[in-house]
């Protein structure tokens, strides 16, 4: 469920700062955050981020297409692998069976 128009987008506050304080900066280093539950805002369009997934951190640059959706939404928490061995070969004896 989104959250209600009054309250507006939720951003951690030390984000704000921190992306104001790059903006002077002319040293351009990535912002480390955990805050996966923040908004993007336009704020943050052409700053550097690195987003924690939970293991490691992922680098992310802000565009105008991200405006609006959260950071963890471009940090993906699971990664799959496949299905084991033992699976693709059960099925391909259930496709010789068949046949």
């Amino acid at each position: 469920m989104a959250r209600s128009v009054w309250k507006g987008p939720f951003v951690e506050e030390s984000l704000i700062k921190k992306a104001e304080k790059q903006k002077n900066d002319a040293n351009k280093k990535p912002i480390k955050t955990w805050s996966r539950k923040s908004t993007i805002i336009p704020d943050f369009i052409g700053l550097s981020f690195l987003i924690y997934n939970g293991k490691k951190f992922i680098p992310l640059t802000i565009s105008e297409d991200m405006v609006g959706h959260k950071f963890g939404e471009f940090a993906p928490t699971r990664q799959f692998f496949g299905h084991t061995p033992a699976d693709k070969k059960a099925k391909e004896g259930d496709n010789k069976d068949k046949k």
